[in-house]
């Protein structure tokens, strides 16, 4: 399965997209996206940064998170074995659909709080994050129903905060944003192959020196560790299936079998056979 960053699929005219279960614990990635976000996590306490919110959570989480607040996935240095849901909410959605339609008027004021970003508690994280879990189960016409239900759900709860004064504003203009994304769109194309400093300089139409600058300030990491740490966890993922380790490491788009190891130690804190011995008995 491959790990969805920016790139959505834009062919499909849902206003929703579910990524179940995606694991990314090894990877600090900081992001932002005009999709409004749900996400639940489950069997893992972390950190939650959302905008300009820095807190802890411990055992589950449920947040909603308004269209292009930066946030951090919410299982970065999770070692625990826990289960994650992701919801993205289009923007067409909320335009044409709840704005346009009286009987979802109540669904309204709860996208418009999204801005502030929402982090639910009690009975309803527990309800809701249940509800999440199943929504990879179901056929198109359930689904969608389900989605409805759980916004209406979250919409009449009390059982919520605000994790900003105001609406947050993403501080990035519209450029640097398309920017980004395109930056993580060629990461998740190209990540089995060879992928040059400076060929994203000049995609990003940026010298060398400035991309290296602009990209560690908008992440947290160099391009490379940011490439590498991806890549991992598309390595992680073929293993999990039965690939071998010299399979895994050319299909990630590592050029030895050395740095391979290297890297994925660097990374995990064990090597490939180490990992691959521990998780694949869980999964029989």
């Amino acid at each position: 399965m491959k790990i969805q960053l920016e790139t959505f699929d834009q062919q499909s005219k849902s206003p929703f997209r579910l990524l179940h279960d995606p694991k990314l614990n090894h990877l600090f990635y900081w992001h932002f996206h005009p999709e409004i976000e749900l996400v639940y996590i489950e069997g893992a306490s972390a950190t939650r940064h959302v905008g300009d919110h820095i807190s802890n959570y411990t055992n589950s989480d449920l947040v909603l998170i308004g269209s292009n607040i930066p946030h951090l996935n919410f299982d970065y240095g999770v070692h625990t074995l826990y289960q994650k849901e992701v919801l993205h909410i289009k923007p067409f959605f909320r335009t044409d659909i709840i704005q346009k339609t009286p009987e979802l008027q109540s669904l309204e004021h709860l996208l418009e709080l999204s801005k502030y970003g929402i982090a639910f508690s009690g009975t309803t994280k527990t309800e809701v994050g249940q509800l999440l879990k199943t929504l990879h189960t179901l056929p198109p016409f359930d689904f969608f129903m389900q989605v409805i239900h759980i916004l209406k759900r979250l919409s009449h709860s009390k059982d919520f905060k605000l994790l900003h004064k105001k609406p947050f504003v993403n501080k990035y203009s519209k450029k640097e944003q398309d920017r980004i994304r395109k930056i993580y769109a060629l990461i998740d194309e190209r990540y089995q192959e060879k992928i040059t400093v400076d060929e994203v300089a000049y995609l990003c139409n940026l010298t060398k020196p400035a991309f290296c600058r602009y990209f560690k300030k908008a992440t947290g990491s160099t391009f490379i560790g940011f490439l590498n740490q991806y890549r991992i966890s598309q390595a992680k993922r073929l293993l999990l299936t039965g690939k071998n380790i010299s399979e895994t490491c050319y299909e990630c788009g590592f050029e030895s079998l050395s740095y391979f190891n290297r890297t994925f130690k660097k990374i995990t804190n064990e090597n490939p056979s180490e990992f691959k011995k521990k998780l694949t008995p869980n999964l029989i």
